[in-house]
């Protein structure tokens, strides 16, 4: 990769280390979990085929490769991430014959062809910028003058158990994971509406809309409460909050997961409430 904005030296170093590796060996069964998110996030983007589609910050693929069938045979879907950890897991899993295509940059300083975009399209890969509005007014040079954008992002942590309740048990164990302040680059910096729209409208976007959604994500995959407590353990806050840890604490905690995942199991399958926003902009 050329190098990044100094600013997003910090995430493009999380996402090529440990996490990102542990991200993109968790990619099967993190697609089966937020799968009710790119359904939404399809729904709304309404790719056409034939169209050109930036998917930013696509992680391991799999929205990359739902916006893909849906621009094939003629469209293109470019996936761009910091990431080479996951980059490489993508162009492994890639469907033969679809048209897509992946690129290791930084959104934020990459030269990309300018008004040759249709969608600019995100599943949860926006909130990780330094700096917002230089890295969508980059991205918004790319746009055709009718383009459009579609994103999904968290709501607030309070509105999403999904996070929450997995976190909140280990917290009675160890210590809380330094507090991210509510603009500071991380899973919940979209979470304000105002910030939002701001953001986007200083970057040259017009008609930003958000859309408030409710979705039951199983953490569980279907395989058992065992199975979300595991996911639980690999990736996401609760793993970061457990890192170093001995293991009798690590055991306590585990023992706390279960207590608290208790309430929302149904047969094999643990479906947590999270609550995003589908973000929508013309050019």
């Amino acid at each position: 990769m050329n190098a990044g904005h100094p600013q997003n030296a910090d995430q493009i170093a999380y996402w090529n280390g440990p996490g990102g590796q542990r991200w993109a060996s968790r990619q099967a069964a993190q697609d089966i979990v937020l799968q009710p998110v790119l359904d939404l996030l399809i729904d709304r983007a309404a790719p056409k085929a034939g169209e050109r589609i930036v998917d930013v910050g696509c992680g391991s693929g799999a929205s990359s490769f739902a916006l893909a069938a849906k621009v094939a045979p003629d469209g293109l879907v470019l996936g761009v991430d910091v990431s080479e950890p996951m980059l490489t897991r993508a162009r492994q899993s890639a469907p033969q014959g679809l048209p897509v295509e992946f690129t290791l940059v930084d959104a934020t300083i990459y030269p990309f062809a300018g008004e040759s975009v249709d969608l600019l399209a995100s599943r949860f890969g926006v909130m990780f910028f330094a700096d917002p509005v230089a890295s969508f007014t980059n991205l918004h040079k790319a746009m055709r003058k009718s383009g459009r954008l579609a994103f999904a992002c968290w709501q607030e942590p309070r509105e999403n158990p999904f996070f929450m309740a997995p976190l909140q048990a280990v917290y009675k164990h160890v210590p809380k994971l330094p507090q991210l302040g509510p603009e500071d680059p991380g899973p919940f910096s979209f979470a304000s509406e105002s910030r939002v729209k701001r953001i986007l409208g200083e970057a040259g976007f017009s008609d930003v809309a958000m859309e408030p959604c409710r979705v039951e994500l199983d953490v569980a995959t279907g395989r058992g409460i065992d199975a979300a407590i595991q996911g639980a353990l690999e990736i996401g806050p609760a793993s970061r909050a457990l890192e170093g840890h001995p293991d009798e604490v690590r055991s306590a905690a585990i023992a706390s997961m279960r207590e608290a995942l208790a309430p929302f199991v149904k047969g094999d399958s643990v479906p947590l409430p999270g609550a995003i926003w589908i973000v929508t902009a013309r050019a």
